[in-house]
């Protein structure tokens, strides 16, 4: 056919038509492969094919790795928790070590310590405190 060339409307109408067809085969070839896969994954037929039963050994390896991710994001998990706990209980300790510390230094105090021993008998010195140094010759 030339360039030019009179074509009718009838014959570019068969050939829509022929083309329309291929189009439509050729989708619904490909969409019948994917429902089919996804049909197989649904039913477990795929466990069957040849190429899962030759790498099961890789499957299983594959299988316990998951496991283990998951175990280990359990396991970082329960070490926050316990972190979070010794820590929560370190902070209660400090701040009761505090406390029983200044009650200690308000019981042992000069004041409260003269109070309690006055019925003794015991007097605080007036004089200041002597020091006697002895020098050692060699």
């Amino acid at each position: 056919m030339s360039e030019n060339e009179y074509i009718s409307k009838d014959v570019v109408d068969e050939q829509l038509a022929e083309e329309l067809k291929k189009n439509k085969k050729s989708s619904k070839s490909s969409k019948s492969v994917r429902s089919n896969a996804f049909v197989q994954i649904l039913n477990g037929e795929f466990l069957t094919k040849e190429f899962v039963l030759n790498n099961l050994n890789f499957i299983f390896f594959i299988i316990l790795l998951l496991l283990l991710l998951v175990g280990k994001g359990y396991y970082g998990k329960q070490l926050a928790k316990d972190a979070d706990n010794a820590q929560k209980e370190l902070d209660e300790m400090s701040a009761n070590y505090v406390e029983v510390k200044a009650k200690l230094e308000e019981e042992t105090g000069r004041s409260k310590l003269r109070k309690r021993l006055e019925y003794r008998g015991l007097h605080e010195t007036v004089n200041p405190t002597k020091v006697i140094r002895i020098r050692k010759e060699d």
